[in-house]
């Protein structure tokens, strides 16, 4: 388990005593970690739940519902910064073999929001939805060893 810790949090080896006392002193506890997570990701599922239902509101249920999706998957994005620390996210999401598969979702994430607040366009939102779905789980996937 604690092999699993040092990994998540960014420490393959074994620090020096006094440098890895400064690190454990400033960070989150293991616990407070997996507690974030769950938290954020509850909310991103929440919100991706609450946009769908949403969507059957008139006029402006689809516009409520690209916005209430796209905050649930950045909030299911960002619950993942709980377990790996913030940079080691951005390191391991800019790496080259998944750069492409972060630009498109982090562009659809922005295009769905633009085709809903500032377009006003409720197609495009919901075709940017759609790609929006796809591209995280091609984003997810990428995470994983050789499934590329």
């Amino acid at each position: 388990m604690d092999k699993l810790k040092r990994v998540l949090s960014g420490r393959d080896a074994e620090e020096p005593s006094s440098l890895g006392e400064v690190i454990d002193a400033t960070s989150l506890g293991w616990g407070t970690r997996v507690k974030g997570f769950i938290a954020c990701f509850a909310v991103g599922c929440l919100c991706s739940l609450l946009g769908s239902c949403l969507l059957w509101v008139p006029k402006k249920g689809l516009m409520l519902f690209a916005v209430f999706y796209t905050l649930g998957n950045i909030a299911s994005i960002g619950s993942t910064l709980f377990l790996m620390g913030p940079m080691k996210q951005l390191k391991r999401m800019f790496e080259p073999t998944r750069l492409i598969a972060t630009i498109v979702m982090l562009l659809c994430l922005v295009l769905t929001l633009c085709s809903a607040f500032w377009w006003r366009k409720e197609g495009l939102a919901l075709l940017f939805c759609i790609l929006q779905f796809f591209a995280l789980a091609w984003y997810s996937i990428s995470f994983i060893p050789f499934a590329r």
